[in-house]
């Protein structure tokens, strides 16, 4: 499981640290405010078109060789930068990284459903996500030393270094897993599958996670220095996001392979502590800012896990695949979604108004997880039939 946690934790650390870090330090490849996002859109833009693809291949060839693929790419794409150094190579690898990402990000993930027995996806989902919060952690701020320290080539220097490693570490360690056969799918049958509530609740929630995480990392910042306050306490209260996350995801996995807690119960309790993060960022000041980054932490921090594990669940073995990534698809839009439509709401009204009203959208999710929840509550959990 160890290098599944590694590629986890590249994908995150890969993602954060570069675009952390490129506003500033791009060393002419940045021009405009319109270059940067292009160069950031253009990671996550290879993501949302083709993760479903590569997780659909996984499901065909076996989830293994799309993940040493993936692997091996992201190290070549982060080299290319790393040996030209020129603005256009810098287009190219970012395209390539992201490429890379899609093919080992939903392949990792199918892998710890498939290596896992079904009475411990909690934990091993909990683990997975610990450690791509780390990598999320720690992009930003590892990645800045490095960037000072020599650049942000030698900052690329390290991602091909670390990509590679985690290729060789996976081609020695990950026991081959074959696909399983299946039945022919038609279009029909997928379209049928992916709008089936036991994958679109827990997607739904996955979204929403995503989406107020990255509200909290892009725009707490912003209201704290609106505020008044100084750099390292609008930091910490990044940290304290991060942190709350990943310390959280594992404790809520094992509570639910224990039965202490359940999938349904589980998402809608983390849409509502993570709305209560929102409204609590809407209050002025420092202690507002730091409530709410942790509780955004809390609730993202149950989502993630039990979301997978609910997935994985409700998904047949041979179509893992296809599921992880069609689900990392809904992460990535949440992903996007949710800083617009927060600065879409803030540039006419306020940003306060902005956490509000996505706040209110994953309050409203959370009513119908509850409702939801309480009319189905005879019927089993996936995976808990006897």
């Amino acid at each position: 499981m160890w290098p599944l946690y590694a590629a986890g934790f590249t994908t995150a650390f890969g993602a954060h640290g570069i675009a952390a870090n490129l506003g500033g330090h791009a060393a002419g490849a940045v021009t405009s405010l319109l270059v940067l996002g292009g160069l950031l859109a253009l990671y996550d833009g290879a993501e949302v078109l083709l993760k479903p693809l590569f997780g659909t291949l996984a499901d065909r060839v076996g989830a293994r060789p799309v993940l040493l693929g993936g692997l091996t790419a992201f190290a070549a794409a982060s080299a290319l930068y790393a040996v030209a150094d020129s603005p256009g190579w810098l287009w190219a690898a970012r395209l390539g990284q992201g490429a890379a990402a899609s093919a080992f990000s939903p392949s990792a993930s199918a892998l710890v459903a498939r290596l896992n027995p079904a009475a411990k996806h909690g934990r091993a989902f909990g683990s997975y996500g610990f450690y791509k919060s780390i990598g999320y952690t720690l992009g930003p701020l590892l990645g800045g030393v490095l960037v000072w320290a020599g650049g942000l080539r030698l900052l690329f220097v390290v991602l091909a270094v670390l990509g590679g490693a985690v290729a060789v570490w996976a081609a020695v360690a990950v026991p081959v897993v074959p696909p399983l056969p299946k039945a022919r799918q038609t279009v029909l049958d997928l379209a049928r599958r992916l709008a089936d509530p036991a994958f679109l609740a827990p997607t739904s929630a996955l979204a929403a996670a995503t989406a107020a995480l990255s509200v909290g990392v892009g725009f707490l910042p912003v209201s704290g220095r609106a505020a008044g306050l100084g750099t390292i306490a609008t930091g910490a209260a990044v940290s304290v996001l991060a942190a709350c996350a990943a310390v959280v995801q594992p404790r809520a996995g094992r509570a639910l392979d224990d039965g202490r807690l359940t999938t349904r119960g589980g998402l809608a309790m983390g849409l509502l502590v993570t709305a209560g993060g929102l409204a609590c960022a809407m209050l002025p000041g420092l202690a507002g800012i730091l409530v709410g980054a942790a509780l955004i932490g809390v609730g993202t921090g149950l989502i993630t896990p039990l979301g997978f594990a609910a997935l994985a669940a409700s998904t047949p073995a041979e179509r893992l695949g296809q599921t992880m990534g069609a689900a990392e698809l809904g992460r990535e839009l949440g992903d996007a979604g949710g800083p617009l439509l927060v600065a879409v709401v803030a540039s006419f009204a306020t940003l306060t108004y902005g956490f509000g009203v996505l706040a209110a959208l994953i309050g409203i999710g959370a009513v119908v997880a509850f409702v939801r929840r309480r009319a189905m509550s005879a019927v089993p959990e996936p995976g808990t039939e006897k």
